[in-house]
C-alpha cells in the first residue's frame, strides 16, 4: 500500500516538473529573422573564400632546395634550354619569375630585373584573389548584426507601445531575440572571417619573402663575372 502510494507520487511529480527547453541552431537562426539569411551566407562565402585560397597558397609555397642549384649549372654550362625547361616544370611562382629572367638573359640587367618584379607582382596579385572581399565580410558581417539587434529593439518598442498597459515578456521576446542572435552571429562570422583574412596575409608573406630571396639569388647569378 505504501510502496502504491509513492509509486503515485512519484508519477504526479515527474507529470508535475516543467519540461527542459533547449535551443538548437535552427531555432535561433528563425528567432533571428530575415537579418540571419546574409549572414548565414556571408558565413559561406568566407569558408569557400578561405578554403579555396589556403590550397592555391599552399600550393605556390611549395619550393625545391635544389632549384636554384640547378638553375645555376645551367646557367654556368650555357644550357638555356634545360633552365627553361626545369622552371616550367616547377608550376610556382618563383619558377615563373626565374624562367622571365632567363628569357631576357643578354639584355641589360635592369631590364632583366625589371620583368622578374613584373611576373613577381601579377603572382602576388593571384594570391591575393579574393582577400578584399574576406576582409570586407570580416567588417562588414558585425555591422549587418548590429543593423538586426537595432531592428530587433525597435520591433521590442514598437509591441510596447502597442500593448498599452498589457506589457509581458512574452510579447517582447521575438524583439529581444532578433537584437541579440543577429549580434551574436555577426560576430562570429566577423570574428572568423578577421581571423582568417589575416592568417592568408601571413601566408602570402612568406611566399612573397622567399621570391624576393630566390629573384636576388639569380640576379646575383647574373652579377658573377664570366
Amino acid at each position: 500500500m505504501i510502496a502504491s502510494i509513492l509509486f503515485s507520487l512519484t508519477v504526479q511529480a515527474t507529470a508535475a516538473a516543467p519540461k527542459e527547453l533547449t535551443l538548437n541552431f535552427w531555432d535561433l537562426a528563425i528567432k533571428g529573422g530575415w537579418i540571419m539569411i546574409p549572414l548565414v551566407l556571408l558565413w559561406f562565402i568566407a569558408v569557400y573564400i578561405f578554403i579555396e585560397r589556403f590550397w592555391s597558397i599552399k600550393k605556390a609555397s611549395r619550393e625545391d632546395v635544389n632549384f636554384m642549384n640547378r638553375i645555376k649549372e645551367y646557367i654556368h654550362e650555357d644550357k638555356i634550354e634545360s633552365a627553361l625547361a626545369l622552371c616550367q616544370a616547377q608550376e610556382t611562382p618563383i619558377a615563373r619569375m626565374i624562367e622571365k629572367g632567363i628569357q631576357r638573359i643578354g639584355r641589360p640587367l635592369n631590364d632583366v630585373n625589371a620583368a622578374i618584379e613584373n611576373v613577381g607582382n601579377l603572382e602576388i596579385s593571384k594570391l591575393e584573389t579574393s582577400l578584399p572581399m574576406l576582409a570586407t565580410i570580416a567588417g562588414g558581417a558585425p555591422m549587418i548584426g548590429f543593423l538586426g539587434t537595432v531592428i530587433g529593439m525597435i520591433r521590442a518598442f514598437y509591441d510596447m507601445s502597442m500593448a498599452g498597459n498589457n506589457i509581458d515578456v512574452g510579447l517582447l521576446s521575438n524583439g529581444i531575440y532578433t537584437a541579440m542572435v543577429t549580434t551574436v552571429a555577426g560576430l562570429i562570422v566577423g570574428i572568423a572571417a578577421y581571423f582568417g583574412y589575416n592568417f592568408l596575409v601571413a601566408k602570402i608573406e612568406k611566399v612573397v619573402f622567399t621570391m624576393e630571396a630566390n629573384t636576388t639569388g639569380f640576379m646575383d647569378l647574373l652579377n658573377e663575372p664570366v
